[in-house]
């Protein structure tokens, strides 16, 4: 199984292991995460149609793009020829949303935190002075067992960061306090970035400094921005709206080599658009969930073979 290399500073021992070095990740889970991380800036232009569709898209070319494993034996993900050849704005872009992506396989699989939102989602109901310019974090996130919040601000660089970086990804994570009246329980500044060409990952938590608060309101209908673009790419490419799917057979999403599946009795809440039902089904099916496969939230999405043969490609190309 491939692997991303991290360090870590300042957790608690009993949330973050000091020893631990390796997060095993495959590319079904980087697909998934892909999908249900968050908005991206390029969401907002698709403001009608299948917005959703292709934004779900827009993700995944993204990550195809960017990463690879090379060699049929490779164990770590390396940025593309493709990718380094890019405009210096577009790399910027694309960067920023690796950094959403593999910071929630990292509160997902190391902070039992798979339920990420985004901060935009609730652009319009806080003061525009708390969520403008370049000083607050990215997305919150709830542990599965506990209940617990967690802010995160999370970075992409091209190169291995500076202690200032650091610093400032920290200290952008510590202005939300609470989510819905609860308390946030850590503040991580997350980095992704590249040694050499190999992605690695930083991510801190120090101690609390207070600086202009943002206290999410209530959480509302905030699951349909989770789960929206992942239900709405399955209807699209299964080519049934009418809501009847195989949940053994999943839908193909060929020209991305992926195929779709949703837990039978989570997909009837998803496809009922029951965001929260769906959502609190998962919390309580957690165990089946994983028994069987799919990830906390009760989707799953499968990367086919090509996903795993960047070396190949590039050796029958020759």
């Amino acid at each position: 199984m491939p692997y991303i290399s991290y360090d870590h500073d300042n957790f608690p021992p009993n949330v973050l292991p000091s020893y631990e070095r390796r997060l095993d990740v495959t590319w079904n889970e980087l697909a998934w995460a892909a999908v249900t991380v968050g908005r991206p800036d390029l969401y907002h232009v698709f403001q009608h149609g299948n917005s959703s569709v292709y934004g779900a898209i827009f993700r995944w070319s993204m990550i195809r793009m960017a990463l690879e494993q090379r060699g049929s034996y490779g164990r770590r993900f390396f940025r593309t020829d493709a990718f380094k050849h890019m405009d210096p704005t577009e790399k910027g872009a694309v960067n920023y949303f690796l950094g959403l992506v593999i910071c929630k396989l990292f509160s997902a699989k190391r902070l039992d935190a798979p339920w990420t939102l985004h901060l935009d989602i609730w652009r319009d109901r806080l003061a525009a002075n708390l969520l403008g310019g370049r000083s607050r974090p990215d997305m919150i996130a709830q542990a599965a067992t506990s209940g617990q919040w967690h802010a995160f601000e999370c970075k992409g660089r091209a190169s291995t960061p500076s202690e200032a970086e650091k610093r400032k990804a920290k200290n952008q994570a510590m202005r939300v306090v609470s989510v819905g009246g609860t308390t946030c329980t850590l503040h991580v500044g997350a980095i992704t970035y590249y040694s050499g060409d190999a992605l690695q990952f930083y991510w801190r938590d120090p101690e609390p400094i207070s600086r202009e608060p943002i206290k999410i309101p209530r959480l509302g209908d905030a699951w349909r921005e989770y789960y929206q673009p992942f239900i709405e790419a399955y209807q699209f490419f299964g080519g049934r709206p009418d809501g009847a799917f195989a949940s053994d057979t999943g839908v193909a999403v060929e020209e991305l080599d992926l195929t779709l599946k949703m837990h039978p009795a989570i997909g009837e809440f998803l496809l009922a658009s029951n965001w929260q039902g769906a959502r609190r089904l998962a919390r309580e099916m957690r165990g089946e969930l994983k028994d069987k496969g799919y990830q906390p939230d009760g989707l799953q999405v499968v990367a086919g073979r090509s996903w795993f043969a960047g070396e190949e490609r590039k050796t029958r190309q020759k």
